[in-house]
């Protein structure tokens, strides 16, 4: 039986990759070596522990902070990654406090860090005694949103969501599916929850290759919140449908199962790839292009487009908590600008008459509301205001401006969803 170092290690090295070589969390597992090399357990384990690690980063620097006249520097700095994995397997996974202290000296000890264990010791033991009372009054939602986030969140939602916002984001999200028919005989097999007539939410986390269901193609992992922007096509049976920046995937397959007949446009060969792998499974077919949508034009206009448009993810951050840290000011314009001009380029493609539908997964004023206000200026598009009754599950996402986002906070009584920014328009006649 493993003594559990394998794991820190391999936890270890995953922090320093997502905080130091600002690669994505899912990036950095399927680069380690380490994380290869790990039993089942134990590579689960690693991951939630750097997921709990980033979760709490602002809490847990925070106790760290309080416990340390100066930060490591040089070398030593891995010494600060013990810490937080230390810390995190104390106060936030309840790991026996011998069990916690003893391995992060150890490992200490075995990445050449001697003369930092006894101060990684001292830490840890004074984190048992107290860290729990002085977790209790931190200000932890404030603590683990940077402030580039926080500011942008008090200033559209308030404090108060803000607040339930940052909740959100600690809590493991669940897994939900989208199932191609009858949604009632899955929530019996699969023992799930029913979230609306397509999703349900699954029980425990699980590998969802190994369900019932999965081989047939009779579903798709897909969060609930994601499969919104798609229903907001209206009846799309019979219609020819631009799905942008479609990959990996989860959209097209719910314009498919509505009976459109999809072209999935998306820049990335690889993730196309995943695309097609996805409805192959499924049982689906779709026209898949490889191209950049700004640049792309269909033979002629179509009916109905659903752009998911690419975004800093902030609406993820429950499942991505590593964006946080990877993101800043400078990439949500950057982003911004590149939404604005896939606006531009669909509402050319578009039928007149036609449907446009335009989503982020993101939680940032410029990727929501700002882009809102800049497509009302896009010539030949008009604004078809979404009703509250056409998600009935969560009528308050609408606003009266007739768009729409959902947030982490939402749905708190029933794990959750994913922050989606959404709104509708036509192509004037």
């Amino acid at each position: 039986m493993s003594d559990g170092l394998p794991a820190r290690r391999a936890s270890m090295a995953l922090l320093e990759a997502v905080l130091e070589r600002d690669r994505t969390l899912e990036e950095a597992i399927a680069e380690s070596v380490s994380m290869r090399d790990l039993e089942p357990r134990d590579r689960g384990f690693a991951r939630l522990t750097v997921l709990t690690v980033l979760r709490h980063l602002g809490q847990i620097d925070s106790l760290i902070g309080g416990y340390m006249e100066r930060p490591p520097v040089g070398r030593a700095q891995r010494a600060l990654n013990i810490l937080r994995i230390g810390i995190a397997h104390l106060l936030f996974l309840k790991t026996p406090a011998h069990a916690a202290v003893d391995a992060a000296v150890t490992l200490a000890k075995q990445e050449r860090l001697d003369s930092m264990a006894g101060l990684i010791n001292a830490v840890l033991r004074r984190a048992t005694r107290d860290g729990a009372d002085l977790l209790a009054v931190q200000d932890a939602e404030r603590l683990n949103t940077p402030g580039w986030l926080w500011q942008d969140w008090i200033a559209q939602y308030g404090e108060e969501t803000t607040r339930a916002i940052a909740r959100g984001h600690w809590i493991e999200p669940a897994t939900d599916l989208t199932v191609k028919t009858d949604i009632d005989h899955w929530v019996d097999v699969l023992g799930a929850q029913k979230l609306t007539e397509s999703s349900l939410r699954l029980p425990d986390s699980t590998d969802v290759t190994q369900l019932p269901g999965f081989a047939e193609g009779a579903w798709w992992v897909q969060d609930v919140a994601a499969t919104l922007p798609a229903r907001l096509l209206g009846d799309v049976a019979g219609l020819h449908v631009l799905d942008l920046c479609a990959a990996p995937g989860g959209k097209t397959a719910q314009l498919i199962a509505a009976g459109a007949t999809v072209t999935a446009v998306d820049r990335s060969k690889p993730r196309l790839n995943r695309l097609s792998e996805n409805l192959t499974r499924l049982g689906m077919t779709a026209e898949i292009v490889t191209a950049d949508a700004v640049q792309y034009r269909p033979p002629e206009p179509v009916a109905a487009i659903l752009l998911d448009a690419p975004c800093s993810a902030t609406g993820t951050l429950r499942r991505h908590p590593e964006i946080a840290q990877r993101r800043g000011p400078a990439d949500i314009a950057k982003l911004a600008a590149l939404q604005k001009r896939l606006i531009t380029a669909a509402a050319e493609m578009l039928a007149p008459g036609g449907c446009l539908v335009v989503a982020t997964c993101s939680l940032q004023q410029a990727e929501g509301p700002a882009l809102y206000r800049h497509a009302l200026s896009v010539p030949g598009l008009i604004a078809d205001p979404i009703r509250p009754e056409e998600v009935p599950e969560i009528p308050e996402a609408v606003t009266q401006d007739g768009w729409m986002r959902s947030h982490p906070g939402l749905w708190d009584d029933k794990g959750g969803m994913d922050g989606f920014f959404a709104m509708r328009f036509r192509k004037q006649m």
